[in-house]
C-alpha cells in the first residue's frame, strides 16, 4: 500500500478526441522500434470496440482478491500490426509521364488498429445516435493485478506516490503482467523482450510538472493531484461531489484514473422534438462505471441548472477550470514546462 496516491480525473464532457494527449505520450516515451504498436495513452470511441480490440475484462481479479488469468492480445489481431502508405509511387514516381497517377493507400490490407472504429456511433440517425470518446492510461491500481502476477517480483507500486513502475533489469519478458491487466494497458516490447507501461510521467511529476498528457490537453479536461489532498480539485471531483468514477470497479483493481461520466443531449422523435430521454443508455454507463454512475450525472445535471440559473456552484466552476494551473496540485512550484 503508498502512502499517498497521485490520481487523475478526466471530463468526458469535454474530450473532444483530437488525440493530442495520444501523441505528446507517444513522441515522449514511446520512440523504441518495439513500442510502434504500444500506446500508453490513448483515446477510444464508445461505444466501440477500443484498442486492443475487444480489451475490458480479460484478467482482473475474483470475488476472493485473487488474480484472474486473461487473454494476452496479439500483433495481428487485436493490436493490429502497423502498415504503410505508397508514398513513393504517389509522391516519388518515376517514369514516362504516361502512367496514370495512383491514388495514396495502404501498402497491405489492415484488419484492426489505434482508432480503427474513431467516430463510429451507435444508435438510428438522427433522432438517437450518439458517441463520446474515452482517454485511456495506466490506471496505477491501489491493487495492481499487474504486480502481482509477475514471478519476478519486476514490478512495483512507489510508496511515496503509488506510481506502479517496471523494473525492466529484473523483467524477463513472460506477459503475465499483459495477461492479468484488465485494462490492457501493459504492453510487451517484443525487440527489447520486456514489459512496457505508462509511468505517469514520474521524471515531471517529481519536479512537480503533470504528465504530458495533461499538460497538452487543449480541453482542459485532466485534473491531477493527491488523492488526500482537500484543497486540491481531484479530492472535491473524486470524495465531496463524488462525481468522479473509475472505469469498470468490478475488476476489483480500485484504478486511480477517474472519469466524470458524459451528459448527453436528447433523444428526437419523429418530428425532430427532444423525447427527455438521454442518448446514451444509462445501462451503457453503468456497465462502463459502475451503478454509483446515476447519482453522478443527477448531481451533474443539478449543478448545470443551478449555476444556469445564475446561482454559484463550485462543482461547475471547477469542471470549467478557469485557471488551467489549478487542475494540476502537484504541492511542489508549478512549472511551465511542455
Amino acid at each position: 500500500m503508498a502512502k499517498r496516491q497521485i490520481a487523475m480525473v478526466l471530463d468526458l464532457n469535454k474530450c473532444i478526441g483530437c488525440q493530442t494527449c495520444t501523441i505528446a505520450c507517444k513522441k515522449l516515451w514511446n520512440t523504441d522500434t518495439g513500442t510502434g504498436y504500444a500506446y500508453w495513452n490513448n483515446v477510444e470511441t464508445l461505444p466501440g470496440a477500443g484498442y486492443p480490440k475487444e480489451w475490458s475484462g480479460s484478467g482482473g481479479r475474483t470475488s476472493d482478491g485473487e488474480v484472474k488469468r486473461g487473454q494476452i492480445p496479439t500483433l495481428d489481431g487485436e493490436y493490429g500490426r502497423a502498415w504503410s502508405f505508397n508514398h513513393d509511387k504517389v509522391f516519388f514516381r518515376s517514369g514516362d509521364g504516361g502512367e496514370k497517377k495512383p491514388w495514396l493507400r495502404p501498402d497491405r490490407k489492415a484488419q484492426w488498429g489505434a482508432n480503427w472504429d474513431e467516430d463510429l456511433g451507435a444508435g438510428e440517425y438522427p433522432q438517437e445516435n450518439h458517441y463520446f470518446y474515452l482517454p485511456r492510461l495506466c490506471n496505477h491500481c491501489t491493487h495492481p493485478a499487474c504486480l502481482d502476477a509477475c514471478p519476478r517480483a519486476a514490478i512495483e507500486k512507489r510508496e511515496e506516490d503509488g506510481i506502479v513502475l517496471v523494473d525492466q533489469d529484473r523483467c524477463n519478458g513472460y506477459r503475465f503482467c499483459v495477461e492479468a491487466c484488465p485494462y490492457k494497458k501493459v504492453y510487451f516490447d517484443p525487440q527489447r523482450q520486456v514489459t512496457t507501461k505508462c509511468i505517469f510521467c514520474l521524471p515531471r511529476v517529481e519536479e512537480g510538472v503533470a504528465p504530458a498528457c495533461a499538460r497538452q490537453c487543449p480541453g482542459r479536461l485532466r485534473f491531477v493531484g493527491y488523492l488526500d489532498d482537500e484543497e486540491a480539485p481531484i479530492w472535491k471531483l473524486v470524495h465531496k461531489y463524488g462525481v468522479a468514477l473509475p472505469l469498470h470497479p468490478e475488476f476489483g483493481l480500485e484504478p486511480n484514473v477517474y472519469y466524470v461520466p458524459p451528459m448527453s443531449p436528447e433523444k428526437l422523435d419523429s418530428e425532430g422534438r427532444p423525447t427527455g430521454e438521454s442518448r446514451i443508455p444509462m445501462d451503457y454507463l453503468v456497465s462502463l462505471f459502475g451503478s454509483r454512475v446515476k447519482d453522478a450525472v443527477k448531481i451533474l445535471e443539478d449543478e448545470r441548472e443551478k449555476r444556469k440559473s445564475g446561482n454559484p456552484s463550485e462543482l461547475m466552476d471547477l469542471l470549467i477550470a478557469y485557471d488551467w494551473n489549478e487542475s494540476f496540485a502537484l504541492e511542489s512550484n508549478r512549472k511551465e514546462v511542455i
